[in-house]
C-alpha cells in the first residue's frame, strides 16, 4: 500500500504538497469517491483515480530525469504562477513534466535541481538527511567580526526557532561577500539570518545543492545530470 498524495507525485502529477492541497479541495477520486488525506492505494490493483475529473494514468517506465539549472534573477521558481510572471516551466523542454527540488527566492539567482523524481526531492528536501546548500551573499555594511561570524556559524536563533550550526567565510576582500553553506531550507534563511546581524543580503547566488556544482553552466540554461552527478546525488541521500 502507498499513500496517494505520493502515488501521485511520483507519478508526475505535482509535488507532494500540491497533490494533498487538492486532496483536501475534494478534487481527487477514486473508484468515483471522493478521497480523504492519508487515503492509500494498493500499487498491485489500482482504483480509476481522478483528478479534477480527468483519469490519471500511471506512467510509462522510463528512467527518472534530473536536470540543473542556473536560475536568473527574477525567475519565479515554480512551474505556474498565478501573476503570469516568467517561471522555471518556461525553460523546460516540451513534454516533460518535472518540478523544482525545493525553490530560490525570485531576486536570488544560481543552481535549482528539476526532476520527476518524487522520493528524490523528498529526501534532498528533509532536513534528517542534512543535505548541504552553499550560497554566495553579498551583504550591506561592515564585514562580519570575528565573534559574529562564530556565532553565525554556531546557529541563529531565528522566529522559527534555532538554526543548525553552518559554514560561513568571506570570499572577497573587495566586497563584502561570504560563502554560506547550510543544511537546512528554511525559508528565506541565509538572508534572515544575516539580518540577525543587521546585515542586509544584496546578492544570493546558490553554487552547490549537496555533491552538485553549478559549475560554468550559463545563465538561464539547463542541462541534464551525467551518470557520475546521479550517482553521487543519489548516495547523498541513500537512494539507489
Amino acid at each position: 500500500m502507498i499513500r496517494l498524495h505520493k502515488l501521485l507525485a511520483d507519478w508526475g502529477v505535482d509535488s507532494r504538497r500540491a497533490v494533498e492541497k487538492l486532496i483536501s479541495e475534494g478534487r481527487i477520486t477514486a473508484d468515483g469517491e471522493t478521497v480523504a488525506q492519508g487515503f492509500s492505494v494498493d500499487e498491485n490493483k489500482l482504483p480509476t483515480i481522478r483528478v479534477n475529473g480527468k483519469i490519471i494514468e500511471p506512467p510509462k517506465k522510463t528512467a527518472n530525469r534530473i536536470f540543473i539549472f542556473n536560475k536568473p534573477e527574477y525567475i519565479v521558481s515554480t512551474v505556474k504562477d498565478e501573476l503570469g510572471r516568467k517561471c522555471i516551466a518556461d525553460f523546460i523542454p516540451k513534454g516533460m513534466r518535472l518540478y523544482p527540488i525545493g525553490r530560490l527566492d525570485a531576486d536570488s539567482t544560481g543552481l535549482l535541481l528539476i526532476t520527476d523524481f518524487g522520493e528524490l526531492t523528498n529526501r534532498l528536501l528533509h532536513p534528517s538527511y542534512k543535505v548541504e546548500k552553499e550560497y554566495l551573499a553579498t551583504v550591506t555594511g561592515k564585514p562580519l567580526t570575528a565573534k559574529e561570524e562564530a556565532d553565525f556559524a554556531a546557529g541563529v536563533t531565528l522566529d522559527d526557532g534555532l538554526t543548525l550550526p553552518c559554514k560561513i567565510r568571506r570570499v572577497s576582500r573587495s566586497v563584502n561577500k561570504y560563502s554560506v553553506t547550510i543544511k537546512e531550507g528554511r525559508n528565506r534563511q541565509v538572508k534572515r539570518m544575516f539580518e540577525f546581524f543587521e546585515r542586509k543580503v544584496i546578492s544570493l547566488h546558490r553554487v552547490r545543492f549537496g555533491p552538485i556544482v553549478l559549475s560554468d553552466l550559463e545563465e538561464g540554461e539547463m542541462r541534464p545530470l551525467d551518470k557520475r552527478e546521479t550517482a553521487a546525488l543519489l548516495r547523498a541521500v541513500k537512494l539507489k
